[in-house]
């Protein structure tokens, strides 16, 4: 069986504990407009120009996003960087795109590296069928779990899908016993008003379990933006602006009144 990976990252330390390999798997079944992995979002492979220069002179060829891995590829890739992902109690992340568009290849490469002695995290935005939620639990330590806006039109609006089962699948895991941390993106405009972030930290108080570990705060940021024009896509973004310091300061206080422990950035 083979898994579709647009990126492998080495000396991951933003995508669970200690040193990770996290591999950015392919396609997504949301287009947010503020996405900085717009190679993720199809689910096949895809031809993409890249663009460099050197002093006046311009070069241009033409690169594949996504590769075909098998489990024994992932594996050797594990290996060689065991060493620091022992020392460091580090592990293994599927990120994307959403892993959880290609269940049977996860829940696979999720059995191997289990019995293989990894730590296994998930990144994912929740939009899934619970069945592949339910099928990969006993595999995964952790799941790293985004939540973008309660507010089912605005969710809809931003992203293209609903975000009713996004929630379902949220309640779903906190009741799984693994341990969570909840994501949220800071983009300014769609979710950071007072009003909704207020409703958001009533949302986790309300819903919370042991297995929620910690809320991570994830400022808007345009580091992804140059790729949209090697995709030939248009940025819808452009004329936003990251949040302050100050803003992401008082939010983070604002969600600390959750009893959770609060981190800005990854």
């Amino acid at each position: 069986m083979e898994g579709l990976i647009f990126s492998v990252k080495r000396y991951s330390i933003h995508d669970g504990p200690g040193i990770r390999v996290t591999f950015f798997m392919k396609g997504c079944p949301l287009s947010c407009k503020w996405c900085h992995n717009p190679e993720g979002i199809s689910p096949c492979p895809e031809s993409v120009l890249r663009i460099s220069r050197i002093g006046d002179r311009e070069f241009s060829r033409l690169e594949m996003a996504g590769k075909f891995y098998t489990i024994e590829n992932i594996l050797e890739i594990l290996e060689k960087e065991r060493v620091f992902i022992n020392q460091s109690k580090g592990g293994i992340t599927f990120s994307g795109g959403e892993p959880m568009l290609q269940p049977d290849f996860l829940l696979d490469a999720l059995k191997a590296c289990v019995s293989s002695g990894y730590h296994t995290a998930i990144d994912t935005s929740g939009y899934a069928a619970s069945e592949s939620y339910s099928s990969i639990i006993h595999y995964t330590d952790l799941f790293l779990f985004d939540i973008k806006h309660l507010d089912e039109a605005k969710h809809y609006e931003s992203t293209g899908v609903s975000n009713t089962g996004i929630l379902e699948n949220y309640r779903l895991l906190l009741k799984s016993g693994k341990d969570i941390i909840v994501r949220i993106p800071v983009i300014p405009g769609f979710n950071d008003d007072h009003d909704h972030l207020e409703r958001l930290k009533d949302f986790i108080i309300s819903t919370k379990t042991a297995s929620l570990k910690m809320i991570s705060l994830l400022p808007f940021h345009k580091i992804g933006s140059s790729k949209y024009k090697r995709f030939n896509l248009s940025y819808r973004m452009e004329n936003t602006e990251p949040p302050s310091e100050e803003e992401m300061q008082k939010i983070k206080e604002l969600f600390l009144e959750t009893g959770i422990k609060v981190k800005i950035g990854g």
